[in-house]
């Protein structure tokens, strides 16, 4: 019979809440470099409950081969423990053994360790872009203020930099900006050297030659979206995979009645930008994809037409995963032979 844990995990230390066989509950707490001993009172029959955090995947690697199932958790889809009145690390251990025991429990995917690094570093480079921008904002809205406006994409090059550098203006305004200027350029490489990782490493994801061979799916972008999903045999449709990405409305329902709204956006934020990109890239080139958009646009308007011409995209991504599909000409959906 099995045993239920519910382990509520920090940095450096881990609360358990044990359910036994006889449904006595038994508390207990660990520092992090005690996991060996906690790992060593477990049996193959056990079953373990742990929260997402920063280092569940050290968790996970240690348990997982000592147990039957490891369930990992996202607090914020777990309403139990996100709402709880009484927040103590005992009482979100027993919650989460509690529920496991009864199979209630909302699980997330556990990519490997290679997904994992590269939507690491995907989400990383995404976040210097953003501060990228935030920095030229900043230069744009600082010259603006004194009376130059340049054109939005002069930031983008080194002869840009440095005319804003040569500027003739007081020393105070010389100095904020040459500091902008030297944290652009600095981005500008660490962004730089981030994408060859990317180029250099994400090719040696499976399916990444295939979504390459999608027209408007560059190197990034393929990783961005392999890295997401991982396993596209862990999807049994591709609404599932539609609903894995946040892209699908939300059904509320209440009797005979059923509302719709909108999208659920529980999945990554970068996964669904970089997917509404990329869809209204291929929309030019693709003859299909432009006659949809333009269908849904005229009927319903701009903004659902891009919604719905990213998930119709998503399936181009998912079969083509599914099928192990390459394409020889996209735009009119003709695959290459095998070879």
């Amino acid at each position: 019979m099995a045993r239920y844990f519910g382990i509520d995990l920090h940095r450096n230390c881990f609360t358990v809440c044990m359910i036994a066989e006889n449904g006595r509950k038994y508390p207990s707490e660990y520092r992090l470099h005690e996991l060996p001993k906690f790992t060593a009172k477990l049996r193959p029959t056990d079953e373990i409950a742990v929260e997402v955090t920063g280092n569940t995947r050290l968790f996970c690697d240690a348990v997982g081969p000592r147990v039957g199932r490891v369930a990992v958790v996202n607090p914020s889809q777990f309403q139990v423990i996100r709402k709880s009145v009484k927040k103590t690390d005992k009482n979100d251990a027993e919650t989460l053994a509690v529920y496991l025991s009864k199979d209630l429990l909302p699980e997330v995917r556990m990519k490997d360790k290679q997904h994992g690094d590269l939507a690491s570093l995907t989400q990383t480079r995404d976040m210097l872009v953003k501060q990228r921008t935030a920095l030229k904002n900043k230069v744009n809205n600082k010259l603006s203020s004194r009376g130059v406006n340049l054109k939005r994409e002069s930031l983008s090059s080194e002869k840009g930099l440095d005319s804003v550098l040569a500027m003739p203006f007081d020393a105070i305004t010389r100095v904020e900006l040459r500091v902008l200027v030297e944290q652009i350029r600095a981005t500008n490489r660490s962004i730089a050297e981030l994408e060859e990782a990317i180029k250099h490493e994400g090719p040696k994801l499976p399916g990444h030659k295939n979504l390459k061979s999608i027209k408007g799916i560059g190197d990034v972008s393929a990783t961005i979206f392999l890295s997401i999903i991982g396993d596209v045999k862990d999807f049994e449709t591709e609404g599932k995979l539609a609903s894995y990405f946040g892209i699908v409305p939300r059904v509320r329902d209440s009797n005979e009645t059923e509302h719709r709204g909108r999208i659920t956006k529980r999945g990554t934020k970068l996964g669904r930008t970089t997917l509404v990109q990329c869809a209204l890239i291929a929309k030019r080139y693709s003859p299909y994809l432009s006659r949809f958009y333009d269908r849904i646009a005229h009927r319903r308007g701009r903004g659902k037409a891009i919604i719905a011409l990213a998930k119709k995209f998503l399936g181009v991504i998912y079969n083509t995963l599914k099928h192990d599909w390459v394409f020889e000409d996209f735009p009119n959906f003709v695959r290459a032979e095998a070879s």
